[in-house]
């Protein structure tokens, strides 16, 4: 009988501290006869430098163990370390500072703000972080650059293809450097050849 959790699968890598590791993590939503056993018994560890990918079919709970890597949500049970911080212990504000500092975001939905530049939706993350103005613009251009874009810097995303939307997402979701990169479908919208370069 095939089982319905999500398949997390990291590629081996040389014995370093984890900078992710789950133990027994469960998620529950609801209560009492209502109640819905999203995640049973996650164990992962993740070291610098891997690449994991989580697959499984809808309902499965990709997303809300995307949501807990993330640091969106927090497991129900069992215990989720993030640079050795027990992060089910931190509170709403502490997550989100956690994230600032170390996590990048590639949403499949892209998440760009209308009435704004791919350079001023690339620099969000470093505004966010308090660079200075200078900072920001050096770092955003260089991430724009990355992903091909450079010459669209200052075009709104209702100028944009999807595929340039998705790559202004995903420089957004690099300009920090940040120990982890979570992607939900990062290039969904782009070409084999350019899917390939971004990866």
């Amino acid at each position: 009988m095939a089982s319905n959790a999500p398949v997390l699968a990291a590629r081996p890598g040389a014995a370093r501290d984890a900078i992710i590791s789950l133990r027994g993590v469960t998620k529950n939503y609801g209560e009492g006869p209502t109640a819905f056993l999203a995640l049973k018994g996650i164990d992962l560890d993740i070291t610098e430098g891997d690449f994991v990918a989580v697959m499984g079919a809808s309902g499965s709970g990709k997303s809300t163990t995307m949501n807990i890597l993330g640091c969106l949500d927090v497991p129900s049970g069992g215990t989720f370390q993030f640079k050795g911080v027990h992060v089910e212990t931190l509170d709403r504000d502490q997550r989100a500072l956690l994230r600032r500092k170390y996590l990048g975001f590639v949403f499949q939905g892209f998440n760009l703000l209308a009435r704004t530049s791919a350079l001023e939706n690339v620099e969000l993350p470093l505004l966010y972080r308090g660079d200075a103005k200078k900072a920001r613009h050096d770092a955003a251009m260089a991430a724009l650059d990355k992903v091909g874009l450079a010459d669209w810097w200052d075009h709104t995303p209702a100028e944009l293809s999807g595929g340039q939307q998705q790559r202004v997402a995903i420089a957004r979701a690099i300009v920090t450097a940040p120990a982890v990169l979570l992607a939900d479908e990062p290039t969904g919208n782009l070409d084999s050849e350019r899917s390939v370069e971004i990866m």
